[in-house]
């Protein structure tokens, strides 16, 4: 059979043609088989279905801390990719991830019952660009593979080299905030004042302008440069922080200050566990579900005291203060102020 171009051509339009019958609608095999993915109950051991809560559909995401719909629920790249091996000589049954899911997000196509898409992980009703969750998880611009925590210095793990700190936010009510730095090797900790901006709360944010909050990347970077540019050069080696955007701005904080900046890896709190013991500590003066913004600074020095005075076993019953001025002391440096 000899090519024709014209021929061919005929039957590329014809396949490109718009509006074209969505597979999902023509083939009814495929589209029970995916909404079973989908949706299907999930049964117990011995085989009898759970229907889980009963959760109306309601067109838009569910809510915190409420019920969702039980269901297998496999993703659109799972059943994808599971066709091929369930029905291996049967070339109707196959669809593509991004088919389901236009199946279920775009009008015109649906195929599938809208409110599927509740089974989904996330819960969207509403598909959300690539572009607007990049910045909440990986692909983080201020990132780069030089400032992980695979990169850090091997004298940092060990905390025999003092000088070495961990940072976090603690986050109360209304997006209030305190941040925190501990000293690995001492457990000294400092306490950031982080006050809101005036108007947050009721005048509307501008677009790409700070956080009124009171914790953006500007504001973290001039509290932690203000909390520690009055230590001696060799308490300021390096600063460990989770990979929150508030320290998107470390490239100027090094510079301000001289102190190296990794970031741990994502949903890895134990890379920073002194912090995140004090962390604990503090919430016993800022419990979580509060307005951590009604702190002055004074209250953040007062309990700042109060833990760099508290005798820590892993010091042998010294405080972080003590052990700190021992430190300095022995560097040739006179006295210590036990809040920073």
């Amino acid at each position: 059979m000899s090519y024709r171009a014209t021929t061919a051509q005929w039957h590329a339009e014809r396949r490109a043609s718009r509006p074209k019958v969505a597979k999902l609608a023509a083939n009814p095999a495929l589209r029970e088989y995916v909404q079973d993915r989908l949706a299907g109950m999930i049964v117990r051991p011995d085989g009898s279905h759970l229907a889980g809560p009963t959760v109306r559909f309601i067109g838009r995401r569910h809510g915190r801390r409420a019920d969702r719909r039980w269901a297998k629920p496999w993703s659109p790249e799972q059943i994808s990719h599971r066709l091929e091996g369930d029905f291996p000589d049967d070339a109707s049954m196959r669809i593509s991830h991004e088919a389901i899911y236009q199946a279920l997000y775009v009008q015109g196509r649906g195929a599938l019952r809208r409110e599927l898409v509740t089974c989904l992980r996330t819960g969207r009703a509403l598909r959300v660009p690539r572009a607007r969750t990049a910045g909440r998880g990986h692909g983080k611009g201020f990132l780069t593979p030089e400032l992980l925590i695979s990169e850090r210095p091997a004298e940092i793990e060990d905390r025999a080299v003092p000088g070495h700190w961990e940072g976090d936010l603690i986050v109360g009510l209304n997006s209030s905030a305190i941040g925190t730095l501990v000293e690995r090797t001492t457990r000294f900790t400092l306490l950031l004042h982080l006050p809101p901006m005036a108007g947050h709360g009721s005048v509307a944010r501008t677009k790409n302008g700070p956080a009124t909050a009171g914790h953006g990347a500007e504001a973290v970077r001039d509290a932690i440069a203000d909390a520690i540019g009055t230590l001696p050069e060799q308490l300021r080696r390096s600063l460990t922080w989770d990979q929150g955007s508030e320290l998107a701005q470390h490239a100027q904080l090094r510079i301000d200050t001289g102190i190296a900046v990794y970031f741990c890896d994502p949903h890895s709190p134990w890379q920073r566990g002194s912090n995140e013991n004090t962390d604990g500590l503090l919430r016993q003066y800022f419990p979580k579900g509060t307005d951590l913004a009604r702190h002055s600074r004074a209250d953040l020095d007062a309990v700042a005291l109060a833990l760099n005075t508290r005798p820590r076993r892993t010091l042998v019953w010294k405080n972080p203060a003590e052990a700190l001025d021992d430190l300095l002391r022995s560097a040739g440096q006179a006295g210590v102020a036990t809040t920073g």
